[in-house]
Parts: structure tokens; C-alpha cells; sequence
């Protein structure tokens, strides 16, 4: 018998699952670049018009399952059962990923220790600080990135209560908390009021086709989609859920932490003369780690310090509660089907994370970045554009698919009656036929081709 989350248990899980890292440098980001909140409104929609009809389909399959995503496609295809279950294998993506998340997450807890210390006085100082961890200091590397390893293992390995649900119980209020005190302090800094703007003052004129893949990619990756997460943590979602509503509660959990980073991120790009268009880890390892060595102190406290502190713990928080979400799904497999207890499970897992997360490591440092390059690209780059590029979506597609053309109609009105029903359920039902697919090609042609 399953363990199974409690409600609210379900709902902080999943939103950790979805507030990662991205939060704090790809969603600003893409907000300003693409026109303010005309590209936030863009985002919403597409996020209920296409993310959560995946999402719902997803969640359809290990509900109805309460099985692994490879048995739960296994027990639910009528027909070439063996075939329809290989798409579950969509969850090694979230293997991937996880290895190389895991490098990132001991980055920033290299930055909390940073913190305690004087901070870069310019931007090239900054640079060069992250520069030399990541291609010279290979020992603080393996260092955190162990630690980080240790506590995810942990976590998974207590199970989905006592580990997934009792982390996020506590871990997303936190976060939570630690991103309101740094938006009350960020109210009284002159760049605010310019980073609202940046961030809300709407121009039609800058969306366009790109805008819409960027919105459309984001609303759907945004919610984990594609890799296992969501059916693993379907499957323990308590009787008499109203998982309609938890959706849209994991939905705005999401866009609101997004937003929240983003005035954070950019009332400091602007009060200290940042750059706004600078994007990814380097906008948080190196201009902000920069910009918080402009704060004044007050009196013997180092104010700067303390708010840098502040911030990468918060963005280690986000990090952890998406990290454990991808262990979950092949740990619960290997428990289904080959009778393997969750610490037998985890330990063959781990030993594949350490040994990706280790090569991603190397991948970088001077001395053997040479022979991690394939193709061009390092074996960091590669592990991130297999799994964000082709497996999440094709997990994605197959899912839509599968749900809107093999599975039963009737099986899915019967467990969506008693929350969504009538024309809701078929204006649902169509959007996942017709129109999801469609979204989900065109984000793998632009993530491919251009």
C-alpha cells in the first residue's frame, strides 16, 4: 500500500517540485526581455491553456495507476502495453537533470559560506571569484556538491511523509518567509520602483513569435511536466482530493515566487547600476554577489552579508525541494517492480547522480574539460540539453497522447466528476487532444533549432 501525502502536503510538494532555481534568474528574465506583465498575462494563459492540461494529464495517469509512471502506463494501455510503457522511462531525464542540479545547488551553498566573508568590490572581482570555482576549485566543488547529495538522498530515503512531505511542510513556508523579508527590505530601495516597472509595465510591442515559444516553454517545464514527478506524486495523492483546485494553488505558488524573485533580482540590478539584461548563473554568482557589496552597513552589522546570506539560502531551499521530486519516481519503480526496499532503490540511484554529478564537475575544471567535450559541447551542457530538450518534452507529448486518445473517456470523467464536469471537462478534454501536442512540438523545435 502506498504512502500517501496529505492534502496540503501534496500541494507544497508539487510547488516545490516546480519552484527551482529557474525562479530566481529565467523567469525575470523573460519577463523583461518580452514586454512586462503583457508577457506575465502571455504566460498565464498559456500556463491554464496548455501547462494545466498536461499537468492534469499526468496527474490522471497516477491517480488512476497509483503506480510508477512505467506501470502506470503498463496497467493502463488497453493494448502494446510493453511500448506505452517505455514513455515512463521519460523519467530518466529527471536523473539527469538532478545530477547536474545537484553541482548547481553546491554552488550556492558554496555562496552561503561566501557570505560570511567580504564580498567582491567590482563586477570583475565577481567574475573572476566564479570563474576560478568552477574551472580551478575542484575540491570545494565535490565538497558541496556532496552535501548537497547527502541531504537530497536523505530526504527520499525517509520516504514520502516522513521525508518528501515533512522537507516541503516546512521548506516552502520558509522560503516563503525568507523571500518576503527581502521584498520588505527591497521597499525601501530606490530601484524598486524600476524594477516594477521592468517587470509590470506591459508593451504589447515586444511580444512576438519568440515570446510566445519562450511563454509557452515556461508554462509548461515550469510545472515539471515530463519526467515522472507529477504521476509518482499523483499516485500518493490522498482520496477525495480536489486536485483541480490543489493545481491551481501549485500554479500561483509558482508564478508568485517567480515574480517575487524577480523584484528581488532586479531592484538590486538597478539600485546599484547592474545589468538587466544579463540572464542565468550569472546574474545571480556574479553581478548580484557584486551588488550586495554596494549595501551600506548599519552600524557593526554587514548588511550586504547578511541579505547575500539571506538570498542563497533561499535559493538553496528551492533548489532541494526540486531535486528530491526527481529521485521519487525511479526510486518507486524500482521499489514496484524488481521488490528492491527504498534504501537498495537509493543506493543504485545515488551511485548513477554521483558519478553524473561528479563528471559534470570535471567537465568544467581546466585540467580535464578537454576530455569531457563531445561534440562541442561539455558533459554538462549535454546532460542539460538531453533531458530539458528531448526527454521532458517527448515525456510531455507521449503523455497528452496517451491520456487524450488511448485511455478511456469515460474512465477520465469518472474520476474528474466530482470536480470538474460538463463543458469544463470537455473544453479540458479537447485542449489536451488538439492543442497540447501541438505546444509541445513547437517548444522542442525551438529548444532544437533555434
Amino acid at each position: 500500500m502506498n504512502e500517501k501525502f496529505s492534502k496540503i502536503g501534496f500541494v507544497l510538494a508539487v510547488a516545490g517540485s516546480a519552484v527551482g532555481l529557474g525562479n530566481a534568474w529565467k523567469f525575470p528574465t523573460l519577463v523583461g526581455q518580452n514586454g512586462g506583465s503583457a508577457f506575465v498575462l502571455l504566460y498565464l494563459i498559456l500556463t491554464l491553456g496548455v501547462g494545466f492540461i498536461i499537468f492534469l494529464a499526468e496527474l490522471s495517469i497516477g491517480k488512476l495507476s497509483e503506480k510508477d509512471p512505467v506501470n502506470a502506463y503498463y496497467t493502463l494501455a488497453p493494448k502494446n502495453k510493453r511500448l506505452w510503457s517505455l514513455v515512463g522511462f521519460s523519467m530518466i531525464g529527471a536523473i539527469l537533470i538532478v545530477s547536474f542540479y545537484s553541482v548547481i545547488i553546491g554552488w550556492i551553498v558554496k555562496y552561503i559560506y561566501f557570505g560570511f566573508f567580504p564580498l567582491p568590490k567590482s563586477i570583475d572581482e565577481s567574475a573572476a571569484s566564479f570563474g576560478n570555482l568552477l574551472s580551478n576549485d575542484v575540491i570545494s566543488q565535490f565538497v558541496c556538491f556532496t552535501f548537497v547529495f547527502v541531504v537530497i538522498f536523505y530526504v527520499v530515503s525517509k520516504g514520502v511523509k516522513s521525508g518528501i512531505e515533512k522537507l516541503n511542510v516546512w521548506m516552502m513556508p520558509s522560503l516563503f518567509i525568507l523571500l518576503i523579508l527581502m521584498l520588505g527590505y527591497s521597499f525601501s530601495m530606490e530601484g524598486f520602483s524600476k524594477a516594477s516597472d521592468f517587470l509590470f509595465s506591459p508593451d504589447f510591442s515586444k511580444l512576438g513569435v519568440g515570446s510566445f515559444l519562450s511563454a509557452l516553454g515556461l508554462a509548461c517545464f515550469s510545472l515539471s511536466i515530463g519526467v515522472g514527478s507529477i504521476i509518482t506524486y499523483s499516485a500518493s495523492l490522498p482520496d477525495k482530493t480536489n486536485f483541480i483546485s490543489s493545481t491551481i494553488n501549485i500554479i500561483f505558488i509558482n508564478v508568485i515566487i517567480g515574480i517575487m524573485m524577480g523584484l528581488i533580482v532586479f531592484t538590486f540590478v538597478f539600485e546599484f547600476n547592474g545589468d538587466p539584461a544579463q540572464q542565468g548563473p550569472g546574474l545571480i554568482f556574479v553581478s548580484l554577489m557584486n551588488l550586495f557589496s554596494n549595501i551600506n552597513p548599519i552600524g557593526f552589522l554587514p548588511l550586504g552579508n547578511i541579505l547575500a546570506v539571506v538570498f542563497f539560502i533561499a535559493l538553496f531551499f528551492a533548489g532541494i525541494t526540486s531535486a528530491i521530486s526527481m529521485i521519487e519516481p525511479l526510486t518507486f519503480y524500482l521499489i514496484n517492480s524488481y521488490n528492491f526496499s527504498r534504501k537498495k532503490a537509493l543506493v543504485l540511484i545515488a551511485f548513477v547522480v554521483y558519478f553524473l554529478g561528479s563528471l559534470c564537475i570535471l567537465s568544467s575544471i581546466e585540467w580535464s574539460k578537454d576530455s569531457l567535450e563531445f561534440f562541442g559541447k561539455s558533459f554538462f551542457d549535454i546532460l542539460d540539453f538531453v533531458a530539458s530538450n528531448l526527454m521532458m518534452p517527448l515525456g510531455g507529448l507521449f503523455g497528452a497522447i496517451f491520456v487524450g486518445f488511448v485511455l478511456k473517456k469515460e474512465a477520465l470523467k469518472t474520476l474528474f466528476n466530482p470536480y470538474m464536469r460538463g463543458i469544463f471537462f470537455e473544453i479540458w478534454y479537447f485542449f489536451l487532444r488538439f492543442i497540447s501536442p501541438l505546444a509541445v512540438i513547437l517548444i522542442m523545435a525551438k529548444q532544437i533549432f533555434f
